[in-house]
């Protein structure tokens, strides 16, 4: 029994060995860039079709270029990219900044999804354009060429919106706020409000601590929110909500940071932006 079975799987791998290399290309165009590169194990022949334009071009969006073309960047990536592989691995590990630098954009690596950052430029923040309350500077280690400070509010809000076309169809997204603390003031004592509507119907609301730090001594409902954690480019994150993209419907998506009720000022809290990516 044994001997027969293995003599059937080395027929098998025979018949496969046989396919010219752009029909394994094709099978393999079927599956996801995470089982593309296992598949590379099997022989010479699946490695070969794995690195084939015909594999990774299928990974990458169908809108690709009209997303990153008007991007000096990405434009520049465009042409030089020697394979479509390449061009793939390079727009996972790399955003590219699009949007006249009001946005990045980069692909999830193992399922090739779409992911977007909403630069502080393109959210909404009431008070932003009034020094006193916010001011714009720069940081080396923000991917954008400036990002928002608050200096003092006792009105803090912030709101970004992205719809659901630009993003990867049938696809579960988390929403992401990006950010720092410099000498925080309040957000220790204060949690803040995050909210996520689809088409103006409110689908997600929870409060949050957005200082890591928050008093311990608050009560225990208190104690129990979520706070952010640190990103591995130095910033923080905390999760903003869910929803789903269908691709069926082109859907408005909003997502709001908000505290309003506690009649005291807020500062020290630095500004990227959101993030939009895909939830495995």
């Amino acid at each position: 029994m044994e001997t027969e079975m293995k003599t059937k799987n080395e027929e098998e791998k025979n018949t496969i060995e046989v396919l010219p290399e752009e029909c394994i290309a094709n099978i393999l165009s079927l599956t996801d860039p995470l089982d593309s590169c296992k598949f590379s194990v099997v022989s010479k022949d699946f490695c070969s079709a794995s690195e084939s334009d015909i594999v990774w071009d299928h990974f990458l969006p169908s809108d690709l270029i009209s997303i990153i073309s008007e991007s000096q960047s990405g434009s520049s990536l465009l042409a030089t990219s020697p394979s479509k592989k390449t061009l793939y691995l390079t727009l996972s590990d790399n955003p590219v900044i699009i949007d006249n630098g009001k946005k990045s954009f980069q692909l999830e690596k193992q399922s090739g999804k779409k992911i977007y950052m909403l630069s502080a430029r393109d959210l909404s923040i009431a008070w932003g354009d009034t020094p006193t309350y916010w001011d714009w500077i720069t940081l080396p280690e923000s991917r954008f060429k400036d990002v928002a400070r608050l200096r003092y509010v006792w009105w803090f809000e912030i709101y970004g919106k992205i719809s659901t076309r630009v993003l990867s169809s049938n696809t579960r997204y988390a929403a992401i706020l990006v950010f720092k603390l410099m000498d925080p003031d309040d957000f220790d004592v204060i949690p803040v409000e995050l909210t996520i509507d689809k088409s103006e119907d409110r689908i997600s609301t929870k409060q949050v601590w957005l200082d890591p730090n928050f008093d311990k001594e608050r009560d225990s409902e208190l104690l129990g929110l979520e706070s952010p954690k640190l990103r591995s480019d130095g910033w923080l994150e905390i999760e903003i909500g869910e929803f789903f993209s269908s691709g069926i419907q082109d859907e408005v998506i909003q997502m709001g940071v908000v505290e309003i009720k506690a009649g005291r000022t807020k500062g020290g809290f630095i500004l990227e932006g959101i993030e939009i990516r895909p939830i495995n």
